[in-house]
């Protein structure tokens, strides 16, 4: 099959679409050829007849044949297809196929908002981030996807401004800026000459209203079952911050959330979320405060990523299912802050989680940010890379932090801030895991680590953990490191998926976690 095409048969999709399977919501979406309409393989409308589905990997591939999205099971809720992500042939993360990948790491870029600093993303920003030509990229991207680079970026921009339209009462001029338009007049002539309605039309018409709320700002989310819920609450809750993060448990649900400081565009942001999962419909709603409008589309990639939101279990546990049969709904945990995580990766050397947390906790309590919040539980923000940066090492000494880490700390904060490096999902891997790995402090392990919850790399591997050594049986070994990755080609492209899932077969026990860094 041509690479512009689905990975699935259209026979296997329409048999995905009778059953309605939740797990393959997002891999592609079926135009119907009687209403010109498209949706998700979950839609709850009377199945069209065979002969009037036409199937798609992309909502860009169905609107630029001519298809609109569907109101009622709405595709700009759907989980990512992973357009960057490996496939589960194994072909991204290696040297096969160079154009396939290079059109797949263009399409992640296009994806997120904050790897462009204060400009709009466009070909020749994109071509001089990939090392190609404009002609190049827009020669792959269209054999990759079937269009254009700009088409792409507008029809990802028109279904956010869709979703905001129906789970929001932003008002217009709001979700045009939102949604990367200059003008509310050409977001409504996009909208129009995309959807066939004006965006007031859609809002009148919205089947699935919000209910009106003082507090904050709905976002939805999606994803693909089977998606351990326990697992990722619990990962976080062992490491809940008091202030920064909270988490309550109401007859079945449980409801968490955080305090967010988000740079972008050259302004900060300040504010909270709160929400939780809703199992029955394979989807997160959180509430998002008003301060945090004008870095929406942020916060909303952030909270896909922190709970892996768009992983694919069919593609992963293809590779993986064989050795770990029993944690296919294991995801990888992300985080809303990268400086953040990689702080408490730093401080989280060769120490125990609980004994990670306490130090993280004094760092909190003693540097953090007051902040204001209708959540009780919610009332401070972490340090900042600013702050962290002035603090001496005799003030972090005071918290029971070790010289060595005191170093590392002062020396990540100011590599965040002069833009040495960049945490967050969608920036060079490599370069950052070279660039961290050149800090005091820092070594494979805790690169490796950040890489795999911050940079949101599937294929990071912390080779030196002893937990990670111990469920792989090399434990001991002169060279268990060296082992540890000879063991590990069998779980590429997600290794660190297998990670996660070889922590799981220890239980609740201690890690240990080595680093070797300079000193």
């Amino acid at each position: 099959m041509s690479s512009t095409t689905l990975t699935y048969t259209d026979d296997a999709c329409y048999k995905a679409m009778l059953a309605r399977d939740a797990r393959f919501d997002g891999s592609f979406f079926t135009g119907v050829t009687s209403t010109g309409i498209y949706c998700r393989p979950i839609c709850k409308v009377r199945i069209p007849k065979r002969e009037n589905c036409q199937f798609y990997r992309l909502p860009v591939q169905a609107e630029a044949a001519g298809f609109r999205p569907c109101l009622r099971c709405r595709p700009e809720l759907a989980p990512h297809s992973g357009s960057a992500a490996p496939h589960g042939d194994g072909r991204a993360w290696s040297s096969q196929d160079a154009s396939h990948i290079l059109a797949r790491q263009a399409a992640q870029l296009l994806d997120s908002p904050e790897g462009w600093g204060d400009e709009a993303p466009g070909i020749e920003r994109l071509a001089q981030r990939l090392g190609v030509t404009d002609r190049h990229v827009r020669r792959i991207f269209e054999a990759e996807f079937g269009v254009s680079p700009l088409r792409y970026l507008q029809t990802r921009r028109l279904l956010s401004a869709k979703q905001w339209l129906t789970d929001t009462d932003l008002s217009m001029t709001q979700i045009a800026g939102l949604s990367g338009f200059n003008s509310v007049r050409r977001f409504n002539t996009a909208f129009s000459e995309h959807y066939g309605l004006n965006p007031s039309q859609l809002r009148r018409h919205r089947a699935d209203a919000p209910p009106r709320d003082s507090n904050g700002i709905l976002i939805r989310a999606a994803y693909r079952p089977p998606y351990d819920v326990a697992a990722m609450v619990g990962f976080h809750c062992k490491r809940m911050l008091g202030g920064v993060e909270a988490m309550t448990v109401a007859g079945n649900a449980t409801q968490f959330g955080r305090t967010l400081r988000i740079e972008h565009a050259g302004k900060i942001y300040r504010g909270w979320m709160w929400g939780q999962f809703v199992e029955a419909r394979h989807v997160v709603e959180m509430r998002v405060s008003d301060s945090l409008l004008g870095c929406l589309p942020v916060v909303t990639t952030r909270l896909r990523a922190m709970l892996d939101l768009d992983a694919d279990p069919m593609a992963i546990n293809a590779v993986l299912d064989p050795l770990f049969p029993d944690a296919g709904g294991l995801r990888v945990p992300g985080t809303m802050d990268g400086f953040e995580l990689a702080v408490r990766a730093i401080l989280g050397q060769q120490i125990t989680i609980a004994a990670a947390r306490t130090i993280t906790q004094r760092l909190v309590d003693r540097f953090g940010e007051d902040l204001q919040t209708p959540i009780a539980q919610l009332t401070r923000l972490f340090p900042s890379a600013h702050v962290l940066a002035q603090v001496s090492g005799e003030g972090l000494g005071q918290l029971g932090i070790v010289k060595q880490r005191q170093t590392a700390i002062g020396a990540l904060a100011n590599a965040v801030m002069e833009q040495r490096v960049q945490l967050v999902a969608g920036a060079d891997v490599q370069a950052n895991i070279a660039a961290l790995k050149e800090l005091p402090g820092i070594g494979d392990w805790t690169a490796q680590y950040i890489a795999m919850r911050a940079l949101r790399w599937p294929d990071a591997f912390p080779a030196g953990d002893v937990a990670l050594q111990k469920a792989m049986g090399v434990q001991g070994n002169r060279t268990a490191a060296k082992d540890a990755l000879e063991r590990s080609e069998p779980f590429k492209p997600w290794r660190s998926y297998a990670v996660l899932r070889a922590w799981s077969t220890l239980g609740d026990s201690a890690k240990v976690k080595p680093d070797v860094a300079k000193l």
